[in-house]
């Protein structure tokens, strides 16, 4: 790092550019490629969020928001599987009857907060409690010397693979995407985001990434909404969903948001 200062433009620093970033790049490249459709949509979670408190009421355990919704997601989309498909080459999609979601999770490893991905397998056949479990897990488990050394490793391979010359880390990409079975051990079929947490922002965000469904969760705002030709004070959650328009279309994409929205809406997996 080098400080320089230069009249006309004042006081300013030159640093290098992160390798890790390279990673990054790359896979929205891959991400750029596809033909997303995207949604811009509201739930009222104001029944669900309710529920959840009730639950802490009765059980003395508080339900994740997030695992929750994860939840939901994942029994839509076992019940309207295309939405998660995989294509491999022109002639074969891959349907898959478990629902992977990729979640991201901070964990503090020596002081400093470090972003890490979790994969929930088989969220459609958990229940909102085990979900919450492991996510629970996922961000208090504790970083031993092993996972200190797997990441080490790690970071040794990213520091060796963004070494290498752009054209050999796209075929690398390429081949790794033509492996529906690996895209979907390594990273899931669906990705959630979950922008709101990094503060009250009223908005969408949109997700980029490689996965066939991907959420970005905004927010929890409050509106008015009419129930029972009454108008009441509502708490909405605005979500970006995008679903990869080679192979999904528009009505069954929809058919996939009417369901989910009926399982938000109605606290479905919270009747515990």
């Amino acid at each position: 790092m080098t400080s320089r200062k230069k009249k006309s433009i004042g006081t300013y620093e030159v640093i290098r550019f992160p390798k890790e970033r390279k990673m990054v790049i790359d896979i929205m490249e891959q991400g750029m490629k596809k033909h997303y459709i995207k949604g811009l949509v509201e739930f009222d979670v104001t029944y669900g969020r309710e529920q959840i408190k009730n639950y802490k009421l009765k059980h003395g355990k508080k339900l994740s928001f997030t695992g929750w919704l994860l939840k939901c997601i994942g029994q839509a989309a076992s019940e309207n599987n295309d939405v998660h498909a995989l294509k491999k080459g022109r002639k074969k999609i891959y349907r898959f009857n478990d629902v992977d979601i990729s979640i991201v999770v901070e964990k503090t490893i020596k002081g400093k907060k470090t972003p890490l991905p979790v994969i929930i397998r088989k969220t459609n056949e958990k229940t909102v409690e085990e979900i919450t479990h492991e996510i629970r897990d996922a961000q208090a488990e504790a970083v031993d010397e092993d996972v200190l050394l797997g990441l080490k490793k790690e970071e040794k391979f990213k520091r060796v693979f963004t070494s290498l010359p752009k054209f050999i880390r796209k075929i690398t990409y390429w081949r790794f995407g033509r492996n529906p079975l690996l895209l979907k051990d390594f990273g899931g079929t669906i990705s959630v985001t979950s922008v709101g947490m990094f503060g009250d922002l009223t908005g969408w965000g949109i997700p980029i990434g490689v996965q066939p469904l991907m959420f970005a969760l905004g927010a929890i705002t409050k509106k008015a909404g009419v129930i029972e030709e009454k108008i009441e004070i509502r708490k909405i959650l605005h979500a970006t969903i995008l679903f990869d328009h080679d192979i999904i279309d528009g009505a069954p994409a929809a058919r996939f948001l009417t369901k989910l929205k009926e399982y938000i809406e109605s606290g479905f997996g919270l009747d515990q």
